[in-house]
């Protein structure tokens, strides 16, 4: 079994049957409570009258007209069909309503005896019964006694303790038992069963066919769609799942993209100076010894070209595949902007500031804007070290030409260097990309300002955070 939806279907299905099994076996001992309370009040009833009718009725020695009148009597305030038998069993009177109830019929019903101290046996009727197993005021009507119903003068007439004879397993007194109950309660289940377990079904076939979507999604963004997206509606878990892949998808797409875009113009960028390597080596055996010296030097600029190219490629890489920073140790950011200020002659100055992050990160995004800033702004570049409400921001400062505004923000794109520059002064457009990347891991931003009296403003800023 392999689809969810019929698990699922099935799991709701048998928790159902197991509820409706346990409600019928609740509701069969609810029933046979009440049978067995009913009858336990109705014993009490019978002994009740037993011991009124010995007391009210006229001894065995009256006439039998006497004891046939006083049993009409107390028939009709009892409402109860009654007859008197004496002690060898010979009728002594019955009341109308026993007499109209013995007849054949649907209206027939059968006696229950109630034996005497003094012999004589007491007839009564099942009474008809009402909701809630009260009598009918007038005493007639009836339906036919069970299997242990005893009729006058029949095999049920015992020899028992006086007072009155003990009542048959299943007297005609006892509401109706559970069987028909029984049966249409049954019939109730299976309908109410039938019913939910097809409204169930749409339900559940609706989950999983939002499961399946969500799994035909994921399959073809693995078979390399990179633009698959699944939907997100509803506020359940699947439409969160839905959302949490959209959002690891776009991730992975972002990341892909940018891997081969660094790939592809650091396979560009590399051409250049491997070029000039072949050119420098195919000339080396040909040159005199001032030109071999020049050619050495070539050589060595290439080749630290492009151990920086290199190295920077693998940094941006590193950036794009973490999503948090390794380690968070306090930076003091006035130390480390003095110290790389003084690598490129530069000056620095400002508040005592610290921050939480990695330290190296920090000092490499700090260098890549002062270096930037000496190689476009000329040598008045300047550092500064500023709290700006909670956070802090590392300014450096140049008067170099300046960024135009419709480049002030492509200039942290990697490999993005503005027209003319490369030319002039060299590069490969990455120390700007790993500039904002350094900042984004740390929760901050970079942005590119103009500089009152001309040139630009790079702004490296910071949260301050707690410090460990």
């Amino acid at each position: 079994m392999r689809s969810l939806y019929i698990r699922i279907y099935l799991t709701v299905v048998a928790a159902l049957a197991l509820f409706a099994l346990v409600s019928v076996w609740l509701l069969q001992n609810h029933l046979d409570q009440e049978r067995a309370r009913a009858q336990s009040t109705l014993q009490e009833r019978v002994a009740a009258w037993g011991e009124l009718l010995q007391r009210s009725l006229p001894g065995a020695h009256a006439p039998p007209q006497v004891q046939a009148e006083a049993l009409r009597e107390w028939s009709e305030r009892l409402r109860l069909p009654m007859a008197l038998d004496d002690a060898r069993g010979q009728r002594i009177g019955a009341s109308d309503s026993f007499q109209r109830r013995q007849g054949t019929g649907p209206g027939a019903g059968r006696a229950y005896p109630i034996r005497l101290a003094d012999g004589r046996t007491l007839w009564v009727l099942r009474p008809s019964l009402m909701r809630g197993g009260m009598p009918r005021p007038d005493g007639a009507g009836g339906d036919p006694g069970g299997p242990g119903d005893i009729g006058p003068g029949g095999p049920g007439v015992d020899g028992g303790q006086p007072g009155f004879g003990p009542m048959a397993p299943h007297s005609p007194w006892l509401p109706p038992g559970p069987a028909f109950d029984g049966i249409g309660l049954a019939a109730l289940l299976v309908v109410l069963f039938a019913a939910v377990a097809a409204g169930a079904y749409p339900v559940v076939r609706r989950l999983t066919r939002r499961l399946e979507a969500l799994k035909r999604g994921v399959e073809a963004f693995g078979a390399g769609h990179l633009q698959q997206r699944v939907a997100e509606d509803g506020r359940d878990e699947i439409a969160a799942l839905g959302a949490s892949f959209n959002q690891a998808a776009a991730r992975i797409e972002v990341l892909l993209r940018s891997h081969q875009s660094l790939l592809a113009n650091a396979s560009h960028e590399l051409r250049s100076p491997l070029a000039r390597l072949k050119m420098a080596v195919s000339m080396a055996d040909e040159a005199t010894p001032e030109q071999r010296d020049a050619l050495r030097r070539e050589i060595d600029t290439n080749i630290g070209e492009l151990d920086a190219l290199v190295e920077e490629v693998l940094l941006a890489s590193r950036l794009d595949a973490a999503i948090t920073l390794d380690r968070r140790d306090p930076v003091d950011l006035l130390a480390v902007a003095a110290e790389e200020a003084a690598r490129v002659q530069a000056s620095a100055q400002g508040e005592d500031l610290r921050v939480a992050g990695d330290e190296r990160l920090l000092r490499r995004a700090i260098r890549n804007l002062l270096e930037n800033a000496r190689r476009y702004g000329g040598e008045d570049v300047h550092a500064e070290v500023a709290s700006a409400g909670d956070r802090a921001e590392v300014r450096v400062a140049d008067r170099g030409p300046g960024v135009p505004e419709a480049y002030r923000e492509r200039i942290f794109e990697p490999f993005f260097r503005l027209p003319g520059h490369a030319e002039r002064e060299g590069g490969v457009g990455l120390g700007l990309a790993l500039v904002r990347q350094i900042a984004e891991r740390h929760g901050g931003s970079v942005r590119c300002t103009p500089r009152e009296g001309g040139g630009s403003c790079f702004t490296l800023s910071l949260p301050r955070g707690q410090l460990a």
